[in-house]
């Protein structure tokens, strides 16, 4: 598996007013979905907390979790942020999806966990973005606004109706 060759650091400096917009919406809530592959291929839902630290967005876990396990095998996921009560969804939809890349340094453990007030041992993985995505309803229209790595930012809308969606220029 290749890397996607970007950081969220990366992101963040591309797209600085998108990359607000997603850490303010996992901000608003702890808990969050991780979709990691088996190894059988199929989808493994998990909870998960994110945290963005030091210009990047890591991904803990406790020692040899199924979902860090499944990491280690396959490093690609999708991250889903909570969409908190009711339907307004708090800001939208929010996706990353990617590779999670282990740390497996002691040094930078020890530095992660005395930072975060983590106990170990644990499992620490870096997000290696691919695609970043925001959805949201705009009056009558469902706005798809998506980031990836050596492409512009694109923002389809889509009505309620038969219409071919549009993109934003």
């Amino acid at each position: 598996m290749g890397d996607t060759g970007t950081t969220w650091s990366a992101f963040e400096a591309a797209e600085p007013e998108f990359a607000a917009t997603v850490r303010e919406r996992f901000g608003q809530y702890t808990h969050h979905a991780l979709a990691t592959l088996r190894k059988d291929g199929s989808p493994r839902l998990s909870g998960i907390e994110a945290d963005f630290r030091d210009g990047e967005l890591w991904l803990g876990m406790m020692p040899s979790s199924r979902k860090a396990l499944d990491l280690r095998r396959d490093p690609r996921f999708a991250l889903l942020a909570n969409p908190g009560a009711g339907t307004d969804m708090g800001g939208g939809d929010v996706r990353i999806s990617g590779r999670a890349v282990e740390i497996t340094d002691p040094e930078a453990l020890d530095r992660y966990a005395a930072e975060a007030g983590e106990p170990q041992p644990f499992h620490l993985f870096r997000v290696e973005p691919s695609e970043v995505v925001r959805t949201w309803v705009d009056g009558e229209e469902i706005v798809f606004r998506s980031w990836a790595p050596g492409r512009p930012t694109r923002t389809i809308r889509r009505g309620n109706d038969d219409s071919p969606p549009r993109e934003d220029t």
